[in-house]
């Protein structure tokens, strides 16, 4: 209860951020606030009921003792995890983990729109990526439906040298998994020895009106997913829980290998 804030200032977030039509991202990050705020306050409802359970001043019921029971086992509660993001996390790097978050949306609100985001900081990353799209359509006058992202890795820069692109955005912050890149060949190739797994580059995903299909045999189709768990639920959006996107990787190697090997990249590790 010290370490998280009862919540983010969403007040401010929206004087900020209004709904304009030529910058989706404003609606985006009053979203993700909303998401936020919704989780913190369930967190600090129950742990304020829980200490005055602990103490006898209310009844202690079954949810509170379940809660009290996952806190002493390093365990997420199952009902914070119900307003949460996925995470496989223990409780104590999902702590750490949610305390970067929060720090990353208010460094958004503050500061205004990034250089570059934190893909592992949204709730619902999907939604980021179509407000990217969004933004290029309305600015060019395009149709949505046929702008496709171009995936330019980009090797050369780090987050702290990254400047805001003409279109589209930058992303970091994936891991790789049964895969590495080769940074002075700019492309795919195996992992080292004994390393589960390894930080991918910064990804700018440039948007692209009536874009040509790229030479099958030069790139790998290689899946994003939030957490380790490669499988998702089809919710209400129509997008997956877990899975967030095909991303297109530049290998010397055929797709079979990769898919042999079960390569994928992840918003999120398990610890």
């Amino acid at each position: 209860m010290t370490r998280i804030p009862a919540a983010l200032d969403l007040h401010k977030c929206q004087d900020n951020y209004p709904t304009d039509y030529n910058q989706s991202l404003n609606t985006v990050i009053v979203q993700e606030f909303t998401r936020f705020n919704n989780m913190l306050k369930i967190i600090n409802s129950t742990l304020k009921t829980l200490q005055k359970a602990v103490k006898g001043t209310v009844a202690m019921s079954a949810e509170l003792d379940a809660i009290g029971t996952s806190l002493f086992n390093n365990q997420v509660p199952k009902g914070w995890a119900k307003k949460a993001y996925p995470s496989l996390k223990p409780l104590a790097s999902w702590l750490i983990d949610l305390e970067m978050r929060l720090a990353f949306m208010n460094k958004w609100m503050d500061e205004g729109h990034q250089a570059c985001y934190w893909v592992s900081g949204f709730f619902f990353p999907q939604g980021f990526l179509t407000a990217a799209k969004q933004n290029f359509a309305r600015k060019h006058q395009y149709e949505i439906n046929k702008v496709t992202f171009e995936f330019l890795w980009r090797d050369d820069i780090t987050k702290e040298t990254a400047e805001l692109p003409e279109d589209g955005t930058i992303l970091y912050g994936m891991y790789m998994e049964a895969c590495r890149w080769d940074f002075e060949e700019h492309k795919l190739c195996d992992p080292v020895p004994k390393e589960l797994f390894c930080d991918a580059p910064m990804l700018h995903l440039n948007p692209v009106y009536n874009r040509e299909t790229p030479d099958f045999n030069t790139i790998y189709y290689c899946p994003l997913y939030k957490t380790l768990d490669r499988f998702g639920v089809l919710s209400t959006t129509g997008h997956s829980t877990n899975f967030v996107l095909m991303l297109e990787m530049p290998t010397d190697l055929s797709q079979a290998f990769w898919i042999k090997r079960a390569a994928a990249l992840f918003c999120a590790l398990k610890f």
